[in-house]
């Protein structure tokens, strides 16, 4: 079992896709589904699976984490493509610490 994430442990909030909330979403790779960033019950799962690549559960990488997610450009928009760039993004400022 990976960390679990509350929508009160984010830095930002996120719309909710009531429509969409029952799919599938990410729960590992490969997943070349299309992301939604602007959903919360996308996010939550994103950013636990990120965080459990990681093996932390610090709140200050989630919300560096968060700042990645949100600025990274729209044209990454594959589940597997997200996941692969918020670890990548953070394992890189993690080494600089």
């Amino acid at each position: 079992m990976g960390i679990t994430i509350k929508p009160s442990d984010l830095q930002f909030k996120y719309p909710k896709d009531t429509a969409n909330r029952d799919k599938p979403k990410f729960s590992g790779k490969p997943d070349a589904e299309a992301f939604n960033r602007d959903d919360l019950y996308e996010v939550i799962p994103m950013l636990e699976a990120v965080m459990d690549a990681l093996g932390s559960d610090d709140g200050r990488v989630l919300h560096i984490l968060e700042e990645i997610l949100n600025e990274m450009p729209r044209f990454i928009n594959k589940r597997e493509e997200v996941f692969d760039c918020l670890v990548d993004a953070m394992r890189d400022r993690l080494a600089l610490i």
